[in-house]
C-alpha cells in the first residue's frame, strides 16, 4: 500500500506541475511533508473542474454524478485504483476534513453546468463552493488538523479564497463569456463592461487581500512561505489588471511573466527567512 499510495502521490504532483506552474512553485515552497497533501487536493479539485469546462464530449451531469459518488466511496473505503481519488482520501482521513467542504465544492461544479449569469447570491454560493472550501481543505492541512487554529484563521483563508477567484473571473472574462457563455459579476453586461464596473469588482478584491494578509502571517513557518507566495502572485496580477482598461480585460488574458514570477518567488523567500513579513 505505501507502494500504491507514493505513486497516486506522484500522479497529483504531475497533474498539478502540468496545469499550473504557479501553484507548482508555491507548493514547492511548503515543508516538505505538506507537499503531497496539498498536491492531492489540487488534483482532485483540477479534475472536477475539467468535467464541467473541458469535456465537452460527455454527459457531464452524469459524469460528476459519478465523480461525486466515487469520491466518497474512496473516503469510506479508504482505497480507490483511481489515483486521484485515492490520494484526496488519504488527505481527508488523515487531517479529518470536514466532508461538508467536499460537498459544497461539488455542489459548484454542478453549478456550472446549469448557470450562465449570477445574481449575487448564488455568486456568494458559487465562490464559498469553487474557492474558499478549497482554501479550508489546505488550511486542515496546514494545521494538522487542529481545530482551535482552524477557527481562528477560518475567514482570512475564504477571504484569500474569493479573491484569487474574483481575479480569476476578471482575467477570464473574455473565454468564460465567448466559449461557455458565463457572467460570474451580477449587474454586469459582458458588451458593456465599464471602467465603474471594473473599480466596484476591484475595491471588493482588494478588501478580500487585506483580510486575508492578516491570516497569511498568523500560518505556521511550514506553510506560510508558500502561501504567500501565492499572494504575491495573485496581488502582482491584480495590480496588473488595475492598471489596464476595462476593454482591454475584455479582449485578453492578462497573465505575469515566467521571469516575473521566478523574481517573486526569490524575494517572497528572502522576506520569509528574515520575517519581513
Amino acid at each position: 500500500m505505501e507502494l500504491y499510495s507514493k505513486v497516486c502521490f506522484d500522479c497529483n504532483a504531475v497533474i498539478t506541475k502540468s496545469y499550473s506552474t504557479s501553484f507548482s512553485l508555491g507548493i514547492r515552497m511548503f515543508a516538505k511533508e505538506l507537499r503531497y497533501p496539498i498536491y492531492a487536493i489540487y488534483g482532485f479539485v483540477r479534475f472536477a473542474d475539467e468535467i464541467v469546462d473541458t469535456f465537452h464530449h460527455i454527459d457531464k451531469k452524469q459524469f460528476l454524478d459519478e465523480f461525486k459518488i466515487d469520491t466518497f466511496k474512496a473516503i469510506e473505503n479508504k482505497i480507490s485504483l483511481n489515483p486521484v481519488l485515492h490520494s484526496f482520501q488519504e488527505v481527508v482521513n488523515k487531517y479529518n476534513i470536514d466532508h461538508e467542504l467536499i460537498k459544497a465544492f461539488l455542489h459548484s461544479m454542478e453549478m456550472d453546468l446549469y448557470k450562465s449569469v449570477y445574481e449575487k447570491k448564488d455568486l456568494d454560493l458559487y465562490i464559498y463552493g469553487s474557492a474558499e472550501v478549497v482554501g479550508l481543505m489546505c488550511l486542515y492541512v496546514f494545521l494538522n488538523g487542529d481545530i482551535n487554529e482552524y477557527e481562528k484563521l477560518k475567514a482570512p483563508a475564504q477571504s484569500l479564497g474569493a479573491a484569487f477567484q474574483k481575479i480569476n473571473f476578471l482575467r477570464d472574462m473574455k473565454s468564460d463569456y465567448l466559449e461557455r457563455g458565463r457572467v460570474y459579476f451580477p449587474n454586469i453586461d459582458f458588451d458593456l463592461f465599464t471602467e465603474s464596473d471594473k473599480k466596484s469588482i476591484q475595491d471588493d478584491i482588494q478588501k478580500d487581500f487585506d483580510d486575508a494578509y492578516k491570516g497569511i502571517v498568523a500560518l505556521p513557518r511550514s506553510s506560510r512561505l508558500g502561501v504567500y507566495c501565492a499572494y504575491k502572485y495573485y496581488i502582482n496580477l491584480f495590480y496588473k489588471i488595475r492598471s489596464l482598461s476595462a476593454d482591454t480585460i475584455k479582449e485578453r488574458r492578462i497573465r505575469v511573466s515566467d521571469k516575473r514570477k521566478l523574481f517573486l518567488l526569490t524575494t517572497s523567500a528572502f522576506q520569509h527567512k528574515f520575517d519581513l513579513f
